[in-house]
């Protein structure tokens, strides 16, 4: 009988050591905003996040997520997450430049060279040093996803250097940055909705846009356009923000799960996202647009002509901000 109660009372204290392996996690249905479409790589992320999350969980945690902005648009749906209403949201860094300034950063002209500069400043201390304010304004930013390189088309010329771009008529969004780093080319910089960027140049009301290849391949922009050349001369990211109040009633483990999920649904959207830019880039030749990509000594040239932007914008986005990654790059680039 003796031996049987301690058998019986073994069991139930591994039983008990084992229970908390799955205690930690409450069962939570994580709604997330985008304001893309579910074909859109961001969809290849969430996917493979909630797979994650599932099995880090044991099924209680799992996405929900609402495309197209049918939870509103991204900075409405950022202020839900600030107030505590909704859990997350992946929105590029532009719309929240009210919010949180140092975003700002990312519509400087020529920051980043390549996938693998971006990669390692965004995923590195200055992407921390942001996360920091992201907080600091009621956002947990989870990750740093990819919306990726815009560059430039035309119907003019070849554009191989920065005096190429001067005299023409570039469309740019509304945002003065944009205006200024095109204006600063040469260019006459103007402002225009994005579903009239077509027609614009189609009758040459326009002569140039700028986008990443997949909106130039999906958008048809190279029925209209002769030339593209890989500027590379903004680079968006996508931020999977989740909110802090929500965030802060989660378990530690839970808290873990969420980080460590939403960094392999960043590794899914990156590479899908770059496959799909190549393959884009890749169908508008095909069609017949004559491709030109900037040498580096050609974006070395033009870096240092935008300079000026950086100073002209540097105390609105943050000083410590703009000289964090211009040292950054400048130690990567050595």
């Amino acid at each position: 009988m003796r031996k049987l109660l301690l058998t019986a009372t073994a069991l139930a204290m591994a039983l008990g050591s084992a229970a908390p392996a799955f205690a930690e996690f409450k069962a939570r249905n994580i709604r997330v905003s985008n304001g893309i479409n579910q074909d859109h790589p961001v969809g290849n992320g969430l996917k493979a996040v909630d797979e994650c999350l599932q099995q880090k969980s044991n099924g209680q945690m799992k996405i929900t997520a609402f495309w197209g902005g049918a939870l509103g648009g991204d900075l409405q749906a950022t202020q839900a997450l600030r107030s505590g209403v909704q859990e997350g949201v992946i929105s590029s860094s532009s719309p929240l430049v009210g919010l949180v300034p140092a975003l700002g950063v990312f519509d400087l002209p020529f920051l980043f060279a390549t996938d693998k500069e971006a990669d390692a400043v965004m995923d590195g201390e200055f992407g921390e040093m942001l996360n920091a304010k992201l907080a600091d304004a009621g956002l947990i930013n989870l990750a740093y996803w990819e919306n990726g390189f815009r560059n430039l088309t035309n119907s003019v010329r070849p554009v191989t250097k920065w005096e190429d771009v001067s005299g023409l008529k570039v469309r740019v969004m509304q945002n003065n940055i944009f205006l200024d780093t095109f204006q600063n080319l040469g260019a006459n910089a103007t402002p225009m909705a994005f579903g009239e960027i077509f027609s614009g140049l189609e009758t040459k009301a326009i002569d140039a846009q700028e986008n990443p290849y997949v909106t130039i391949d999906t958008s048809k922009f190279y029925e209209v356009q002769k030339y593209v050349t890989e500027t590379k001369h903004a680079y968006t990211p996508f931020l999977f923000l989740f909110s802090k109040a929500i965030f802060d009633t989660y378990s530690p483990e839970e808290q873990a799960a969420l980080r460590e999920c939403a960094i392999v649904g960043r590794d899914v959207e990156r590479k899908v996202i770059r496959e799909l830019n190549a393959k884009s880039l890749e169908k508008i030749k095909a069609a017949g647009i004559e491709a030109n990509v900037l040498s580096p000594e050609e974006q070395a040239r033009i870096r240092e002509k935008s300079l000026v932007v950086y100073e002209k914008h540097k105390a609105e986005i943050g000083a410590d901000v703009v000289d964090g990654v211009l040292a950054k790059l400048s130690e990567l680039r050595k």
